[in-house]
């Protein structure tokens, strides 16, 4: 259980999770860490912590260093028990300590701990020297919890930023220089579309209230430490916060027979003949978190559900629940499915849809099972609307 040198002084010291595989009802098929950073100066700093299952792991890497007694601050960057999880058994070690955290962090850690910790309430623009380095804070509520702050340390330009730009990602490699590129970005918009994603103009607020910095490493608290690649990861978080999706459909489904899934593949049509690259998603298959990746930068969302006791099916009403929460914006919708006799489910789909914000095209409802002739009208039907909307 190694450190892992950042720069002098300064250590990556968290835990790493192969084994997680949901975090949250999102699939971590790659596992996670938790990631904790060692600063060795005049006084010894420790931010953040990780998961309380991966508190031996943790000390162990810190041992390697220098005597976890003699931590004389932390800093609590977010409440989130996967961050702050080690707190209570580390403060029995380091029993000195005081935490360093923003107002709504003292809050949370006295609510989730029930402990009188040696509490520093920090703001935005607050600085604490420990040495040779300084630790600057910023305030970053809602990216993704109202607690939620950054640390910035300016000597080494290193930006400790908690949940922001962090990915879920178990791996023997640190920096994003020695791991692949497309996978990393992959797992940061999986994380960014089923995190962050409903905080938008406050992670917009965040970049602007970062742009005076001059960055040279972000160490995240999930995921590999960006050194090499921050003007892309930059860009992709101004593009996602902006709410910027590019011309792609999801057409997200269950059918129970089969009907819903024809229909489906009629709408696939219809965009691939506008030279739109549409993905099917059957919810039986696909995983929602999964889902959301994709619709992070999707234009086009349509759903479709036969009807099942005058509802839709349950799958899909659990998948238009999480994507009203993560409430992606500028969308343009599409609700869709077939029917027996009541046909509720497509009027409920269009509904949840209309309560996201999304820009309605005229719902597809199909009796029983569609021919030929009904699946083209569809296709036909459904070109026509995207190309008045274009």
């Amino acid at each position: 259980m190694k450190p892992i040198k950042l720069k002098e002084g300064i250590y990556w010291v968290g835990g790493i999770d192969w084994d997680i595989r949901n975090f949250h009802g999102y699939l971590t098929q790659r596992g996670t860490t938790y990631n904790a950073y060692l600063i060795v100066d005049e006084k010894v700093t420790l931010i953040d912590t990780v998961k309380h299952y991966l508190f031996e792991e943790m000390m162990e890497r810190i041992s390697a260093i220098i005597d976890p007694a003699k931590i004389d601050y932390i800093v609590a960057n977010h409440v989130e028990m996967d961050h702050s999880g080690g707190l209570p058994r580390l403060l029995e070690v380091a029993k000195n300590a005081g935490i360093y955290t923003s107002p709504n962090g003292e809050k949370g850690l006295k609510a989730h701990y029930k402990k009188d910790w040696k509490f520093h309430v920090v703001k935005s623009g607050d600085s604490l020297n420990i040495g040779r380095y300084n630790l600057t804070f910023v305030q970053t509520p809602m990216v993704h919890w109202p607690d939620n702050m950054v640390t910035y340390l300016p000597e080494e330009q290193i930006l400790f930023s908690n949940d922001a730009f962090g990915q879920h990602i178990a791996s023997a490699e640190r920096f994003d220089d020695e791991f692949p590129r497309d996978i990393m970005l992959d797992e940061a918009a999986k994380y960014y579309a089923n995190i962050v994603m409903p905080y938008g103009a406050q992670v917009q607020k965040t970049l602007d209230s970062l742009k005076h910095l001059d960055v040279g490493m972000i160490a995240p608290s999930h995921g590999i430490i960006w050194r090499s690649r921050i003007p892309e990861i930059l860009s992709e978080y101004k593009t996602w916060s902006n709410n910027e999706p590019t011309e792609k459909a999801a057409i997200v489904y269950d059918s129970m027979w089969g009907s819903t899934e024809h229909v489906a593949y009629a709408i696939q049509n219809a965009f691939e003949n506008r030279g739109i690259p549409a993905r099917l998603m059957n919810l039986r298959t696909n995983h929602i978190s999964d889902i959301m990746t994709y619709i992070l930068t999707a234009k086009y969302i349509c759903v479709g559900s036969p009807t099942l006791n005058s509802n839709m099916l349950p799958t899909v009403a659990g998948f238009l629940a999480y994507l009203k929460g993560l409430s992606p914006k500028k969308r343009i919708a599409l609700a869709f499915g077939s029917y027996g006799w009541g046909g509720q489910s497509i009027g409920q789909i269009e509904g949840t849809l209309k309560e996201c914000d999304f820009q309605l095209l005229e719902m597809v409802r199909i009796l029983y099972v569609p021919d030929d002739g009904q699946l083209q009208e569809v296709t036909a039907k459904l070109e026509q609307e995207i190309i008045a909307i274009n």
